[in-house]
């Protein structure tokens, strides 16, 4: 696979703190990977790490087939957009664009078919003083894109957007994606990710939860969530539906049951029949929300 971002056992540690322990993962080339786990999970670490912002503790990392330790070699082939974005105050939309056009070498022209891009057309003689945070946001995206780059990396860039700044976002880096750009994108607004991502990363705790396509994680999440009253009795539970002829397995306090939904009623009864009390008994839609809160933790104890 011709890797766009390839991390082999990256790691960083703040003293006894671990933000990122042993990534190891390869992404491909083209459309919109999504970056996902909840807060502290490491993804800010991580980026800040591909960018060469800081150095990894140990491991490794390279970017458009260039080791992370070289920055100089991918960086002008990389646009990205990590935290608050950074502008002239007192100066216009136009006038920062501009500005960082001629710091970074890139085609000025570009400036004005940008600013439509990401909604600012209207509002590029504004000085950035008076842009609200999601506007910031909008034109921290038009800088990314400044360089017309190879690989898109962006942090929460939905940041302070309304619903429809997020759609039309949405939209733009879906396009991006299809038009051959690789975009890495982290999010907190999961119901967006499964709606523009091709692929996904997750991390719980610094470690890989999960990679592949969104169709491949949702696939493997659709049947019978079942809770039992007493968490001991979860292996008794188990066995139960492998005795019925389906596959299940513990996840997260619970068990996921690859069954039909119309299974429950008699797993509910075959469950009782075993003496195991249930107090949580739904079908599992295969929702990327859900999912995800589910497997990193963050979802019902």
């Amino acid at each position: 696979m011709d890797a766009a971002i390839e991390m082999r056992g990256l790691t960083k540690r703040y003293g006894e703190i671990t933000a990122v322990d042993g990534v190891s993962v390869a992404l491909p080339r083209g459309g919109v990977t999504g970056f996902v786990g909840p807060n502290g999970a490491g993804k800010t670490t991580t980026i800040r790490m591909l960018m060469g912002l800081i150095r990894p503790t140990s491991g490794d990392a390279s970017i458009l087939g260039h080791p992370i330790a070289r920055p100089q070699e991918y960086l002008p082939k990389v646009g990205a957009l990590i935290e608050s974005p950074s502008f002239y105050p007192q100066l216009s939309g136009r006038r920062n664009l501009r500005a960082l056009a001629l710091l970074g070498g890139h085609d000025p022209t570009r400036v004005e078919d940008l600013l439509a891009q990401v909604g600012l057309a209207g509002r590029g003689d504004d000085a950035f003083s008076t842009y609200s945070l999601g506007m910031k946001q909008r034109l921290g995206i038009a800088a990314a894109l400044l360089p017309d780059p190879e690989l898109l990396i962006l942090d929460e860039p939905t940041n302070g957007l309304d619903p429809a700044g997020i759609r039309e976002i949405r939209t733009l880096l879906v396009e991006l994606g299809k038009a051959g750009k690789t975009v890495f994108v982290s999010s907190h607004l999961l119901a967006e990710v499964q709606r523009m991502c091709d692929r996904l990363l997750m991390i719980r705790k610094g470690r890989v939860v999960f990679t592949g396509t969104v169709e491949e994680l949702l696939s493997s999440q659709v049947g019978i969530l079942a809770r039992p009253d007493d968490a001991g009795q979860r292996p008794a539970l188990v066995a139960l539906c492998k005795a019925a002829g389906y596959e299940a397995e513990e996840r997260d306090g619970a068990v996921l049951v690859h069954a039909p939904h119309a299974w429950a009623g008699a797993l509910n009864k075959a469950a009782m029949g075993a003496g195991v009390v249930l107090r949580e008994l739904r079908p599992q839609s295969g929702d990327l929300e859900e999912t995800v809160l589910t497997m990193t933790g963050e979802g019902s104890p």
